[in-house]
């Protein structure tokens, strides 16, 4: 289980003016579940898992992963996490295969649990036709399977996606979608953000929308439409955005 409690993070712009990033935030995460902070750009997704994965310090708050707080434990919830960065960009000369081998042996895996996780990644996540070469010959799909299965190799419980989706063709958004679905079946922990409804509605047991680094719902998707009388949660999206004076361009 991850429990994020009443985290804030603030940052200093080049013009000298502070900006709250994330604002006493709170949700948690149970083991089985996927969480979806949905929100439009700089809303202050990224911030928040950020501070989760143990990247940033929040001014305020606490996360706690499976018992362990995360600030006082960092290493021991790193090993527990897999973290899927947005800006994770992965290039070079060495092939798919070498580069899960390097970092599963990052991970104190044994030759023999690489093997074993790269086959079962590789099958998941369908990479067979590429694993074999190098990133600077894939396609930008290719490369974000290959950036989950690197983030996945330790066979982490807890699994960190930030905008898993963002780039991708419809083919290759399905395979990462149902991979998501496995994973929750085998009862890991599951955070994502998106700023996709479709992909928020299909695959989040639990939903948190983020508007300017404030949690203005945190419910099931169920709970949310029943409170606003709604169809779809883009109808909340946009009455939120609105009322909020976000920038639908934003």
């Amino acid at each position: 289980m991850v429990q994020v409690n009443n985290i804030s993070k603030s940052f200093v712009n080049r013009k000298k003016k502070r900006i709250e990033a994330v604002k006493n935030v709170s949700f948690e995460c149970r083991s089985g579940e996927i969480y979806g902070l949905l929100g439009p750009n700089g809303a202050g997704k990224t911030t928040t898992l950020r501070i989760i994965a143990t990247l940033l310090k929040p001014d305020s708050g606490s996360v706690i992963v499976n018992g362990l707080d995360n600030q006082k434990e960092p290493d021991k919830v790193r090993a527990m996490i897999g973290f899927l960065t947005s800006d994770m960009k992965v290039s070079g000369n060495l092939t798919g295969r070498e580069f899960l081998k390097f970092f599963g042996q990052l991970n104190h895996l044994s030759e023999e649990k690489i093997e074993e996780r790269t086959r079962m990644l590789v099958e998941m996540l369908e990479m067979a036709d590429f694993i074999d070469r190098s990133p600077n010959k894939l396609s930008s799909g290719m490369k974000q399977k290959l950036s989950i299965a690197i983030s996945l190799i330790h066979d982490p419980q807890v699994i960190i996606f930030d905008e898993p989706t963002n780039g991708l063709d419809i083919f290759a958004s399905r395979v990462v979608t149902d991979f998501l679905k496995e994973m929750k079946r085998q009862q890991k922990t599951i955070i994502i953000s998106t700023h996709i409804m479709s992909v928020a509605e299909k695959l989040c047991d639990q939903l948190g929308l983020i508007f300017n680094g404030q949690l203005v719902e945190n419910d099931t998707i169920e709970n949310i439409l029943k409170k606003h009388e709604a169809v779809e949660i883009e109808d909340v999206f946009f009455a939120y955005a609105n009322s909020m004076g976000v920038s639908q361009s934003a």
